[in-house]
Order: structure tokens, then sequence, then C-alpha cells
């Protein structure tokens, strides 16, 4: 099978009339491979205490055998029917246990061989770690003891993972629930043998139901049979000596949650009839509480199948929704439910309503808050202290409400009144601390919270943290990162009277590492040690600029210039390359905020153009392209206009420095960037070329909406068309790379809709190449792709930009 794999051709799809091609997978030169083909450092957790920490170890890449597996599309799911675990998941391959205060790894001692290692969690005592083992043919339990780092396998391979992770922790660390394949699962049914029983019917009713262009839905009876045969699982109980008990029989479980005090269970199981509009978390939904032991307590919300979605996307299904466990108590349930019947069109003082409902669940739930915008989330701190948040997508204001859960007379307090796009007001996140039943509360001493903050303003970036009094509501000021050279992130609080602090530390060209920082000395302890596996770039020139577009907004970028590259004497003249992304926006000064760091670690990948400052561009990348829609107006109403003069502006920004060749200059971007770099070669001069990466092109073919446009296309025809690449593809002139995943999964970005703008320009005669890369989704992980796609990209920008 590999011998096979490894010689697959890559192929420009072929049509009546347009010329095919066979291209045998290629490398990149030498510059780029040795930056592209790097070992991966490990991903780091740690326990609450700080005592241990578990580093995981997986591949750069996938490989193209990774992603030629059994794979049935259902109800929005990517699943291996062979495994019963989604086919896009990524497997950790090792794993080693440390102590904090210790260099030494330590092996993990007995893991399986050729381990696919996923589902990984600490038990609630965290000394003991689960995690499942993809086989050839399905899903084990395993744990780890972390004293010992001894590993042990403590089911068989027949969990059902195709809704996620397959197991839950049980209070007391010594059990698990686990999804477990029923013994009676019907054989699955091969759509190519069964013989249709009839046609596909589907039917409106007259009423409004607006839905985003969803991939892998489900299409006919069998889809349906398969589905439910997939996704069925029986619940069982498993102790940490690998002995299984019956909990609950077979349905299709998608969630469940403990109560914070182990005594209650909380399952959601998905119910009929299923759809062909909606993915699977549109379908019926059934949530009922059990006690520990697996007896029924109550059904506490029944959801209806949800096609319908009346006035765009910021709509809201009716109901209870939102629900959890209440973290500071131990079994109080809490939800939202709509005020305004869902509908962000209807005017109404208060859209939707937070409620509490005790166990045993036999009274009545009772209100905590009326929430003027739609509900964004709470945080639990104790019986005193809660915070909730609301937000509305057309103004991008969003609040925080100081309550007391206790007196839900007490009218909230306003903690936070913003734009959710000024990141220069971001007040922080509360540090947050595991309680008495091991679930995350705010931290909260003598009536005071602390805040953690990024950190962006004008002058740059300088991390804080900052004291909240809950009586005064007013802040005090305790630590500010000021680092020169360095980048510091503020991780967590670990002991505040000794000023203990976990932080990350990373530079342009150190490797982002983990220190303890004590804030009263300023001293830095290294926890973790990697390395920077990107040496060639060590010399590279980096630095953030910012310019203003014509209008007066601010813009900015990260530009690199190759090392060695006189910036004084200036005396050779580079092509640019800008990457860069659409980001709608309500005001102008949110738009005209930087979140850039040039003491960012530099860490090239396939989605910039980073690669290609070693090859001898300059790059500007991560450009900011802002969609500004003042008002009453909404961005897209100039979309083109503004587009086009974000370009100007930065092309403009590098030339007056003095760096570049102002007529060799090309741009391009993934998905959304892939949408701009279309419309910025049809509709200027000022690109000598372009490269598109998984983007939509045809804006009727995403009929009710896309990014954040609420509008739908018969609203505003003129819109969708206007920012068509596709409707005005008889302009487009200028050399372009257009590539593509055979099996995009992302809503709205079909692979049909890069082969179709393709036949477009290739029969009005544009200059265009298309790749479509065997087997990948939205975002390409298979490490042939990527290299050839690198090898394309070098290959066209060579062609038509440096030469």
């Amino acid at each position: 099978m590999k011998q096979i794999i490894a010689s697959v051709s890559l192929l420009f799809l072929s049509y009546i009339g347009i010329a095919q091609e066979n291209v045998t997978y290629q490398k990149p030169p030498k510059e780029i491979l040795e930056l592209a083909d790097f070992e991966r450092a490990p991903s780091v957790s740690m326990d609450t205490k700080k005592e241990y920490m578990l580093l995981s170890y997986r591949n750069t890449y996938k490989s193209l055998d990774d992603l030629n597996q059994e794979e049935m599309r259902l109800g929005g799911l990517r699943i291996n029917p062979i495994t019963n675990i989604s086919s896009t998941v990524t497997y950790i391959n090792n794993l080693k246990i440390r102590k904090v205060k210790d260099k030494n790894e330590i092996q993990v001692k007995g893991l399986p061989e050729n381990a696919k290692i996923t589902n990984v969690s600490w038990a609630p005592n965290e000394k003991v770690i689960a995690f499942t083992n993809t086989t050839a043919n399905g899903i084990e339990l395993w744990t780890i003891d972390v004293a010992t780092a001894q590993a042990k396998k403590i089911t068989s391979d027949n969990l059902n993972a195709n809704l996620g992770n397959p197991y839950s922790w049980m209070k007391d660390s010594q059990q698990l629930l686990i999804r477990v394949i029923p013994a009676n699962k019907p054989k699955l049914i091969d759509e190519k043998r069964d013989l249709p029983k009839g046609p596909i019917v589907s039917e409106s009713e007259g009423k409004v139901s607006q839905n985003r262009t969803y991939q892998d839905l489900l299409k006919n009876k069998t889809d349906e049979a398969n589905f439910e045969a997939l996704v069925t699982s029986e619940l069982k109980t498993v102790d940490l000596n690998g002995s299984i008990k019956n909990f609950k029989t077979a349905g299709m479980y998608a969630g469940e949650t403990f109560s914070p005090d182990g005594n209650y269970l909380m399952i959601t199981t998905i119910e009929k009839p299923f759809s062909y509009i909606v993915p699977l978390s549109r379908f019926p939904q059934k949530t009922t509480i059990y006690d520990s032991n697996g007896k029924e307590i109550k059904v506490v919300n029944e959801v209806p199948l949800s096609e319908i979605m009346p006035k765009g996307f910021s709509s809201t299904r009716t109901g209870k929704r939102s629900m959890g466990w209440r973290a500071d108590q131990p079994a109080t349930l809490h939800f939202v439910e709509a005020l305004d019947g869902g509908d962000q069109a209807n005017k109404v003082e208060f859209r939707d309503e937070l409620f509490l409902w005790e166990a045993p669940f036999n009274q009545a739930p009772k209100s905590l808050m009326k929430i003027p915008q739609r509900y964004g989330g709470v945080m639990w701190g104790n019986n005193n202290f809660a915070i909730v948040m609301d937000s509305w997508y057309d103004t991008r204001n969003t609040k925080a409400y100081l309550i007391n859960p206790s007196n839900p007379a007490m009218a909230p307090k306003i903690i936070e009144d913003r734009n959710s796009q000024d990141v220069y007001s971001d007040p922080g996140n509360f540090e947050m601390k595991k309680n008495e039943f091991g679930r995350y509360v705010i931290a909260i001493e003598n009536n005071k919270g602390y805040l953690i903050g990024a950190g962006h303003t004008k002058e740059g970036q300088f991390p804080f943290i900052d004291e909240f009094d809950f009586g005064t509501l007013k802040t005090k000021r305790l630590y500010t990162s000021n680092m020169k050279d360095r980048k510091e992130d503020l991780m967590s609080i670990e002991d505040l009277k000794k000023g203990d602090v976990l932080v990350m530390i990373q530079s342009k060209n150190e490797y982002p590492n983990y220190y303890y920082r004590n804030l009263k000395s300023k001293k830095l302890t290294p926890i973790t040690s990697f390395k920077n596996p990107f040496e060639s770039l060590k010399n590279v020139h980096k630095e953030v600029i910012t310019y203003q577009r014509k209008d007066g907004v601010t813009l900015s970028g990260t530009l690199y210039l190759p090392a060695g590259y006189d910036r004084t004497k200036k005396d050779k003249k580079l092509p640019l390359l800008i990457w860069a992304y659409p980001r709608e926006y309500k005001d102008k000064n949110s738009a005209g905020q930087s979140t850039q760091n040039p003491n960012e670690f530099t860490f090239p990948y396939y989605g910039s153009f980073v690669y290609w400052v070693t090859r001898g561009y300059a790059v500007l990348d991560d450009a900011a392209f802002p969609i500004i829609g003042e008002g009453t107006s909404e961005p897209n109403d100039t979309f083109i206009e503004q587009l086009v003069n974000n370009a100007e502006a930065a092309i403009n920004a590098v030339d007056q420095l003095g760096y570049i060749n102002k007529s060799k200059v090309g741009v391009g971007g993934h998905s959304y960037g892939a949408f701009m770099t279309a419309n910025l070669l049809t509709h200027s001069n000022l690109f000598a070329c372009g490269i598109a990466r998984s983007g939509a092109y045809n804006r009727t073919l995403t009929p009710f909406g896309f990014q954040s446009e609420q509008r739908n296309y018969w609203d505003v025809p003129q819109i969708y068309n206007g920012m068509s690449p596709f409707m005005n593809a008889e302009k487009m002139k200028t050399p372009m790379l257009l590539t593509h995943g055979e099996a995009d999964n992302n809503p709205g970005t079909f692979t049909l809709q890069t082969e179709r703008y393709f036949q477009a320009l290739k029969g009005l005669g544009a200059p265009v190449r298309m790749v479509i890369l065997p087997k990948e989704s939205h975002s390409y992980v298979a490490k042939e792709n990527i290299l050839h796609l690198l090898w394309e990209q070098d290959q066209f920008l060579e062609k038509h930009l440096k030469n």
C-alpha cells in the first residue's frame, strides 16, 4: 500500500477542452526544505500543583498514507468506520513525564507499539492520566500512573470515538465512563450495492430557513442508517484494573458530564428525525439527568430539529440552551433561554435569561439574571460572586456583569463595556483555580480577583497582572512585563504571596519556553529548554511596520528581509510578497489596532510566505486588511475599494523604506485570503502575480451569508455579484496559482469553487494554474502535499515574480 501511495501523482483536473498533466511529487529547494522538514517540539501539560508535566510528541506532518484511510462523511462528521474515530484526528506517538523542578525526562513505559495516541486527560486527583490508542481495528483505553510513568491498557479496542472523546473520568479517579460499540451493531450498508427504494424528496413548508452551505450532510436513508449505526454506543464503567460493568443500554450518546460532587450525570442523546439540510449539531437532542448508578432522575431538556434560522447567523434557537453544571455548587444546572424569540431583528430590552436549577430538579428553575444582549458565558466564583458575559453581533459590543448568585434581586454591576475588537481596552481574563470539586472557578482571595492581560497598546505589547476588588470594582496594577527583545506571556499565578508566576518567554530566534518568574525578585527559573529548529532564519531581519491607508486608518504588518541585506545602502531592490486575511470591523479605531509583536518567535509554516525570505524576497506577513462598515453601513458595501486601498498602502509603505521593486509584488492568502487575492488581481494592477489557496470565488454559492455578512443574496445581489471573482473573471489577466484540497470540509469552500473558477479563467484566456491536493481537507496536513505545494509556489514565484 505505501509503495503505491508514494507513487501517486498530483493531477490537474481534466475537463473537456482543458489541458491535463501528471505531476509527480516534488520537493522545494533546500533553503525552504530545511525549514519545512523539521522535528516538532513536544506539547506540554502540567498538573494544577505544577509538580509533574506531561510531554506529548507527534510527527511534524501526517503522511499521504495517513489520509488514505477508510472514510465516511455523514451528518457533518468524517469517520473511519473501521476504527470508529474521526478520520481527521492528529495522533501523538510518544509520551514522557518529568517533574517540573527536575530536568530529567522519563520515558513512559509500556506504551503500545506504533502508538496512535489521542484524548489525553488527567484524572481529577491528577495521579493518573488516561488516553486512547487507535489500533487497526478500533480504540483502546489506556492509563498512566504518573508517579511511576507506567502505562497500562484497561479495555479492548471496542470504544466508540465517532462523536469525540469516548470516556469521562468519574469523581473518585478510580473509574471511567466509556462509550462502547454495541455487540449487536448492524452491518454498514454499502450504498454502491444497495438499490434505492425510491427517490429522495425534500419539501419546504413556506417558512424562512436560512443556513450556511454545510458539507458532509446526510443525503438518503442509507446515510441515515449508517450514521445511526456509527454513533450508537453502550455506556459502561471501567476501573483502573480493567473491570467493566454495564451502565446504560445503547443510544446515540453525544455528551456525558458529571456534576461537581459526582452524584449526578447529565447525558445528552441525539434523537430522530435526522436532517439532510443541517449537521448533527442541529439534530433533535434530549438531555437527561441520572444518579451515579444510572437511575433516571429527570429529563431536563428536549431540543427539536433546528433547520430554521429565520434571520441570519446571529439568530438562535428558542428553549433551553448552553446547559451545564455550576462549577462552585455540588449539583446545580445553569442554562439560558431566548427572550426575543431567537430573532435578532426583534427589538426587546432583554435578549436572554439565565436560570439556575438545583438537584434533584423537582422544583422549577429560578431566574438568576435577564441579559440585555446575547449570552456569552458565565464564570463562577463562589456564593457571592459570578461574572456573566454578553455580546451583540452588529455593534461588536461586549459586556461583563458582576452578579451575586445568592441574591438575584441585587442589580448586576457592569465591570466591562467595550468593543470586542478593541484589543487595546481588553482588561484581561480572570485567573482561575480548581476548587474542592476539581472544577475551575475564579480565584478569589479576600474579595479580590486577579486579571491577566495580553497588554496590547499603541506603543507595543506589555502583558500585565491586575488585582480586581469585587467590592469597589477598582483595579490595581501588580506587574507589567517590559522585556526588551523578548516576549513574555503570563500563563498563570502560582503563588501570589511568594510572587511566583508561570510565564512563557520567546524571541524571534528563541523558541518559546516555560519559566517561573518571581515578581518580587524578578528572578527567572527555567522549566523547559526547547531548541530553535529554524537556525537558518537566525540572521533574517524582522520588524513590525505601521503605515496609513488613504482614509487615515492605521495598518501594520510584520516585515522580513533576507539575511545579509544591507538596509542602509538599499542598492538591491527586492521582490515583495504580501500574505494577508481580510477582517471585518465596525469602527476605524479598532481596525487600526495591532497585536503583532516583533519579538514573537518566527515559526515558518506552509500557511505563510516567510519561507521565501531565504530565497531573496522581502515578505510582509499578516498584513492588516481591515474591511470597515461604520454606523448603518456594512463592511462589504465597499469591500473591493477597501481591499485595494489596503494593498496599495502596504506596497507604498515598504517601497518608501527603499527595499523593493514596486513592479515585482506578489500577494497570497488562504480561504477568505484566497478570495481576497482573486479580487485584488481582478480589480487592481498592483500585483505581478498571486497565490490563492482553498478559497470561495462565487458568492452566489453561499447565498445565506459568509464571514460576518448577515444579509442574504436576495437582499443585496449587487454586493454578492460585485464581490465574486467568478462573476468578474473576464477582468482577471494577472498570473495566479490556485490550489485546493480535494476533500475540503469547510462550509462554503467546496473544492468545486476552485474547479469552476479555473474553468472560467482558462476559458477566458487568463494565465492560471490549478493544483488539487489529493486527500486534503481545508487545511493541508500530509507531508508529501505540503512539500509539493511549497515547490509549486516557489516555481510559480520564480517564474512570474523574481525573474
